[in-house]
């Protein structure tokens, strides 16, 4: 791992986010909820947040890291499940990892709920929207 230890601790945040790509019937089913696994947006929020506080685990040479707030959303569109993840810390390092991690996570959650429905998911566009530091 990276040696952090010469860093002051600060408050730090990272917002990432992913989409599912989906058929609109699909969509229509997530709304009504009418698929088969339940409420998939709740069990999704559920198991980003233990994705983000678990990153540690799964990521090689990742620090640790106390976190404040982890905070899924979900944006249902036509097409798509826009999942955003935001997770805030007062740490060494920065939270952009735990955030794709969440995103990710949630995503891959929401995919698996979801299958039986839809074959031809995907997903795609995972990245960092923001981070940063401060006092």
């Amino acid at each position: 791992m990276v040696d952090i230890g010469h860093k002051v601790t600060i408050s730090r945040r990272a917002v990432a986010e992913g989409d599912l790509v989906c058929a609109p019937a699909t969509i229509l089913a997530l709304r009504a909820m009418a698929l088969p696994k339940g409420d998939v947006l709740a069990v999704a929020r559920i198991a980003g947040i233990q994705a983000a506080k678990r990153t540690a685990e799964l990521i090689p040479l990742c620090h640790a890291l106390p976190l404040d707030r982890v905070s899924l959303e979900f944006e249902v569109r036509e097409d798509r499940v826009r999942v955003a993840c935001s997770v805030s810390t007062a740490a060494r390092t920065g939270v952009e990892m735990e955030a794709l991690t969440g995103a990710a996570v949630a995503a891959l959650t929401l995919y698996d709920m979801m299958k039986a429905a839809d074959k031809a998911m995907r997903v795609e566009n995972l990245h960092v929207v923001s981070k940063t530091k401060g006092q």
